[in-house]
């Protein structure tokens, strides 16, 4: 074969653009989501009254519904096809969107994110394995550039679209946006997919899966309760976790006997997985679970419309746009032990800018942190995930790119739960204003009433209040993000710990085809 019929083949050619452009759909939407409601929280708070630790399930039990899926679609792919499969993913992840457009509480608006985190969670495994089959193992590198295209402007087009929606219309629709994108990508994958060829099976452990989702969701259910009740003395919040927490132990002690476990915990044998998996485990508590208070932030406290503080979160994804194509070229050749550590410290100089956050921070100061930030992750995510799975033997990828992925899912929804508990207990301790309660009867803190004046200025015409008290009020609330920036820096420099051990050598992959070419394992990334 001649070296011009080789550049031909590994050309992506119409009908596999064709099948991408479904997937991209699907990620589109996927990736948005989640990205899209984190300015809305805010809105949340004041739309259904209820405290940030509440209005963080929106987020966390999406996530977990993310994580839930994840190891159920290779098996349910396999035996019902992938085409079936992805539309009905599609379909979910629709319904659950116009369903979330419709919520009248907190509680059904975070029932209707688990439906959509169901569906959102096949699109992305689902839509890698249709195009995996489409264009052959030895176009991955390409494919992945296609997807990319989602995978980078989500964070930075996310909060832009979201806070524009909800200044322009209302916060319904950040989720009313999904049903065309939906509707189409339905009549799309019913002509551009090839058809379902279902095949037999391996079993699937249904006995594991259902001691893993609800001990996850009962534990950060009881984390999460935590700032309401004030202490862990009540029910709520020890009975769940200690529900939870026992599910979960029994999970990781029962995984080890089935032949094909939900997760198998065996492969944490390979020292280098189990390296780079904690790594980016410790990682993503702290930087996902703080990167939900960025946008907060600048609502609450600095009193920027929902676009306003959308595009000041562009600086991240911009920077992480940069260094992320870097990132993923070098990690074929240069060890990651070697440039992980840099792209961490850049986070870490980044991340320190928040921790000095109060009520007039200079916009440029922290536009700097994020860009830096930015840059720090896009060397950092990528590179972690290869390592983890590129010395795993060919029939141990698809099995360690799911506990690779459920492992991301699970330190983000910990990291949310985490930080949003430390937020709202520090909040908790400002001043009441004698005299004054909400409409629950709780007393009306200084911090409260600050808050709620930066996004609603007529409540200041209603009740006159000496200025100086929303000064200590906003001042107050600042040091309380602060503080909660601190302990997420704290766990951001405690990466360096399993970060040093990453191999600093270059390891030989053994991923290869029947040709001997090496094979790209796609990684989910939400």
């Amino acid at each position: 074969m001649t070296q011009q019929s080789i550049a031909t083949s590994d050309k992506l050619d119409g009908a596999v653009l064709k099948v991408a452009g479904v997937v991209v759909l699907g990620a589109i939407m996927s990736i948005l989501d989640v990205t899209v409601v984190s300015v809305a929280l805010p809105t949340f708070q004041s739309e259904f009254d209820a405290s940030y630790a509440r209005v963080a399930w929106t987020m966390t039990a999406y996530t977990l519904a993310l994580a839930t899926v994840i190891p159920l679609s290779g098996w349910a792919a396999d035996r019902f096809g992938t085409k079936r499969l992805y539309m009905v993913a599609l379909a979910l992840f629709t319904i659950g969107s116009g369903l979330c457009a419709m919520a009248d509480t907190i509680g059904e608006l975070i029932g209707y994110r688990v439906l959509q985190g169901l569906g959102g969670g096949m699109l992305m495994p689902l839509g890698m394995t249709i195009m995996t089959r489409a264009a052959g193992p030895h176009r991955i590198g390409r494919l992945m550039a296609v997807l990319g295209i989602p995978m980078l402007l989500g964070p930075i087009g996310g909060p832009i679209l979201g806070g524009w929606l909800i200044d322009t219309a209302s916060w319904h629709w950040i989720f009313l946006i999904n049903l065309p994108i939906g509707l189409i990508a339905l009549i799309y994958a019913q002509f551009a997919l090839p058809k379902d060829a279902p095949e037999p099976s391996e079993s699937f452990d249904f006995v594991g899966m259902l001691m893993l989702s609800p001990g996850l969701a009962l534990f950060l259910y009881g984390v999460s309760s935590l700032p309401e009740v004030g202490t862990f003395a009540e029910a709520k919040v020890w009975a769940p976790m200690l529900v939870g927490g026992a599910l979960v132990v029994a999970f990781v002690l029962y995984s080890f006997r089935p032949r094909h476990p939900l997760l198998d915990l065996r492969l944490f044998r390979n020292r280098s997985l189990t390296i780079a998996s904690v790594t980016m485990f410790v990682f993503i508590i702290a930087f996902m679970g703080a990167g939900l208070l960025f946008p907060s932030y600048f609502l609450q406290v600095r009193g920027e419309s929902t676009l306003a503080a959308g595009l000041l979160m562009a600086p991240q994804g911009i920077g992480a746009m940069i260094t992320m194509p870097i990132a993923g070229t070098l990690a074929d050749r240069v060890p990651i032990g070697r440039t992980v550590p840099f792209a961490l410290g850049l986070i870490v100089i980044g991340f320190f800018g928040f921790t000095q956050v109060d009520p007039q921070t200079s916009y440029w100061l922290l536009g700097a942190s994020l860009f830096v930030m930015g840059l720090g992750m896009g060397g950092t995510m990528m590179p972690i995930m290869t390592s983890a799975l590129r010395t795993l033997q060919a029939q141990e990828v698809a099995r360690g790119s799911t506990l690779v992925n459920i492992l991301q899912q699970i330190g983000g929804s910990v990291g949310a739960a985490v930080m949003s508990v430390i937020l709202t207990n520090e909040l908790n301790g400002s001043r009441p204003i004698p005299g004054l309660v909400d409409e629950s009867g709780k007393p009306v803190t200084e911090a409260g009433l600050a808050i709620a004046s930066q996004q609603r200025p007529e409540l200041l015409q209603q009740m006159p209040v000496d200025p100086s008290l929303i000064e200590r009020g906003l001042d107050f609330a600042a040091k309380s993000f602060a503080t909660t920036f601190w302990v997420a820096f704290a766990l951001v420099v405690l990466t360096f710990i399993p970060a040093a051990l990453l191999p600093r050598r270059r390891q030989p992959a053994q991923l290869d085809d029947p040709q001997g070419e090496q094979i790209k394992t796609p990684v989910v990334i939400h």
